[in-house]
């Protein structure tokens, strides 16, 4: 196991320490091997590796949705493996948003309401109407869509589809915006559209944690680690 360690100023916002899951048996089944990754507030980090390389486990773990069986995981300096179950839930949805390759909206409801509903898990538990629907029109019109606030995810072509997940991902002001493929359901020109985007948004600041399987996208990261057969082993250069 080779460690990898972020460079950036500021406390981690993730700080994986001898990190690692093993399903158990029989047999057991080691799905990530126990590694060290630091991610710095502000950093671009993008994880490659190609399919059963354990991008998925680590991306379980990165979000909170799974706990790794050895080592500490700290997020934003908190030692996610001392919180019960409802403290665990409680932090997910305040400190990270997610992005996945399907767009997860409702059919039925608007952009903006697809957007607000994500409030329910955050910090903005307790607000109603327009509390929320305000915070998620400026999310809309944070990635362009101020135009589409009404429309429904039936009537938006992929690329909104996915700016709408992005706002939606966005509209609790997570720590890390975690991306799982986020263009694998899109054209070439609309993903680079969709990456483009997040290039702006880690310009302002954000902090963006990208798992793909495509070199090309990978290259959109100031940082590009490498999983494969569930060992997060070295890091590459990004183009």
């Amino acid at each position: 196991m080779t460690g990898v360690v972020g460079t950036g100023p500021g406390a981690p916002v993730i700080e994986f320490r001898q990190v690692g899951l093993t399903y158990p048996g029989p047999p057991p089944v080691t799905a990530l091997k126990p590694c060290d990754l630091t991610i710095a507030p502000g950093e671009y980090v993008t994880v490659v590796g190609p399919s059963g390389s354990g991008k998925s486990t680590f991306l379980n773990i990165a979000g909170l949705l799974d706990a790794p069986t050895t080592g500490q995981y700290l997020l934003d300096g908190i030692d996610t493996g001392s919180l019960p179950d409802s403290d665990r839930t409680a932090l997910r949805g305040r400190r990270i948003g997610f992005v996945f390759q399907s767009f997860h909206l409702l059919p039925h409801r608007s952009a903006t309401e697809n957007v607000a509903l994500a409030m329910l898990y955050t910090a903005g538990r307790g607000r109603r109407g327009a509390g929320r629907r305000e915070p998620a029109r400026a999310a809309l019109a944070r990635v362009g869509l101020g135009h589409r606030l009404d429309a429904l995810p039936t009537r938006l072509s992929g690329g909104e589809r996915q700016r709408v997940a992005i706002a939606r991902a966005l509209v609790g002001r997570p720590s890390l915006l975690l991306c799982d493929e986020p263009t694998g359901n899109l054209d070439t020109g609309t993903a680079e559209s969709v990456l483009a985007l997040l290039d702006e948004l880690h310009a302002q600041g954000l902090t963006v944690l990208l798992i793909t399987h495509d070199p090309q996208v990978a290259a959109h990261g100031r940082r590009t680690v490498a999983i494969r057969d569930g060992v997060l082993r070295e890091e590459v250069a990004a183009a």
